[in-house]
């Protein structure tokens, strides 16, 4: 059995990100006025458990958050799936800023079903000075289902951010996790000008074997990324990703996810392009989006969750009553 963790250790982890990207670590380390890395409020943690009770319902089992992360109570809100959570995770912070250190720990028990969302989209503030890094562990246990689906990332210009997210997924497990990035506050003239962004998707069997490694690396900064030279944002101003780990065949679940492409009356898919295909060793399928507005991306992304979480669930997406 592990030896549980004190806070003070648990705080020690999170305020040390571990590796961090030359491009993002580049900036200068300090300036006049900005708090260094542990004041008061800088490092966020948040450890969610998750159990089944006694009537087969997902619960919200276990909690520590520590400021400017912090969730509200689970709401039941699917009408298919009454017994799955939706947990809101929030910021009392009003976005990321220079020398933050966000770090997130999410466990699921066997059997257990969550989804887990944020209140609104992240903004990433510029930074003067340091970088802010976000660590994300999702630790699933067998036939458990982790549905991560946060709202978009908005970096401001001339910020510089890390984001990790790692998932320990066994084979009969499910796991969804959705990353809808923007370029940006682009009335403003921001497009794509985030000094540097790095985000890294890790996912993993229990017993280290890796079968997801996914990264985007962005480096704007003075004038931004042009909009016909960058592979990887293809002249858009938004890119989302959906990646689904499921047992069965994984060719049924791309064709599934494909089928959703153009179908949905609520998505306005002349504004995006959108591809799918299976993951390595079939073990699941994922999408990926780019489109001119993030509101025409998100839209996608949802529509091919659906679509997915129906044939791997038998019930569609619910409605996160965010409105």
């Amino acid at each position: 059995m592990t030896a549980p963790v004190s806070r003070a250790d648990r705080l020690a982890r999170a305020a040390d990100p571990g590796h961090v990207s030359a491009v993002v670590a580049a900036g200068p380390a300090y300036a006049a006025g900005s708090l260094p890395v542990g004041s008061p409020g800088k490092v966020g943690v948040l450890d969610l458990d998750y159990r089944v009770d006694a009537a087969g319902r997902t619960v919200l089992a276990g909690r520590y958050q520590k400021s400017p992360l912090q969730v509200m109570r689970s709401l039941y809100v699917d009408p298919v799936l009454p017994h799955v959570p939706v947990t809101y995770l929030m910021s009392t912070g009003g976005g990321v800023v220079g020398g933050d250190r966000l770090d997130i720990d999410v466990r699921l028990a066997d059997g257990a079903h969550a989804v887990i969302t944020t209140q609104a989209a992240t903004r990433i503030h510029r930074m003067d000075a340091g970088f802010a890094t976000q660590n994300v562990a999702l630790t699933l246990g067998s036939g458990s289902v982790c549905e991560w689906v946060p709202d978009p990332l908005i970096p401001y210009a001339g910020s510089r951010f890390q984001q990790r997210l790692r998932a320990t997924v066994p084979e009969d497990a499910v796991l969804v996790v959705s990353d809808v990035l923007t370029a940006g506050r682009v009335a403003r003239g921001e497009r794509w000008a985030v000094d540097a962004l790095v985000s890294q998707v890790e996912l993993s069997r229990p017993d280290g074997t890796p079968v997801v490694v996914d990264t985007t690396r962005i480096v704007g900064g003075e004038g931004g990324v042009g909009p016909d030279d960058d592979m990887v944002t293809g002249g858009s101003d938004a890119v989302g990703t959906l990646f689904v780990l499921a047992p069965g065949p994984a060719t049924d679940l791309a064709v599934s996810m494909r089928a959703a492409i153009g179908s949905s009356e609520s998505v306005r898919w002349g504004e995006v392009r959108c591809g799918v295909s299976t993951l390595p060793e079939g073990c699941g399928a994922w999408a990926r989006v780019v489109g001119g507005t993030p509101e025409a991306v998100e839209a996608a992304v949802r529509a091919v969750w659906s679509a997915a979480r129906g044939h791997v669930l038998g019930a569609p997406a619910p409605d996160l009553r965010k409105g």
